[in-house]
């Protein structure tokens, strides 16, 4: 098994580095986050980072790197409050990547690839149209963590749209069946295959 200590991470080639530490932590969450500007010029992002962070109230959290160079995404949400959710899944995969692309604030992501915007109700931020999962969020707090410069955002969901075929009757969403995709590293995407659901787990009885 190959081995590195803090001081043999330090002293890596830095791509290797990125690559090495992305990769580390395991699968991560495939999303594209939905935004608009008070101008009206939509906006969406690829992001590995999102996470549950409770149920009641349904909060989501993603984290934002350092805001030393323009962050669309985050500007957008700042000003109106509101960005939406939507999971990647394997027809997309080339489109969902190319949103990290660099593209100045008044062009629009969807323009640039074949992911198409999609407005539900009142909502203002727009959804990536036929994703399995979406998710339309409201802005609640942000926490930043001085040790990397980067900033948890925390969400609400306000509204949340499942797929039919997706949704069990235990309100587990089986995202194998959508093809969701998730992310190893930077750039490397992998589809999940459902295995199996276990019970809850309570202690085992030991024996005297």
């Amino acid at each position: 098994m190959k081995f590195f200590d803090a001081k043999d991470i330090n002293e890596l080639h830095k791509i290797y580095k990125i690559n090495l530490i992305n990769s580390c932590s395991g699968f991560k969450s495939a999303n594209l986050l939905g935004t608009i500007s008070n101008e009206g010029t939509t906006n969406v992002a690829i992001f590995s980072s999102v996470t549950h962070l409770g149920s009641n109230p349904p909060t989501l959290g993603f984290i934002l790197r350092p805001t030393t160079v323009p962050r669309d995404t985050y500007k957008n949400i700042k000003e109106t409050g509101f960005f939406t959710i939507n999971h990647i899944w394997e027809d997309i995969i080339d489109d969902a990547h190319h949103t990290s692309a660099k593209y100045s604030e008044e062009i629009s992501e969807f323009e640039m690839t074949n992911l198409e915007p999609e407005f539900k109700g009142n909502f203002k931020a727009p959804f990536v149209k036929n994703a399995p999962v979406q998710m339309s969020m409201k802005f609640i707090e942000e926490i930043y963590v001085p040790s990397n410069d980067v900033m948890l955002i925390v969400g609400q969901i306000q509204e949340l749209y499942v797929k039919d075929e997706l949704l069990q009757e235990d309100g587990l969403i089986n995202l194998s069946i959508g093809k969701v995709v998730a992310i190893n590293g930077l750039d490397t995407y992998a589809t999940p295959k459902f295995k199996k659901q276990l019970s809850y787990q309570r202690p085992k009885k030991i024996s005297e």
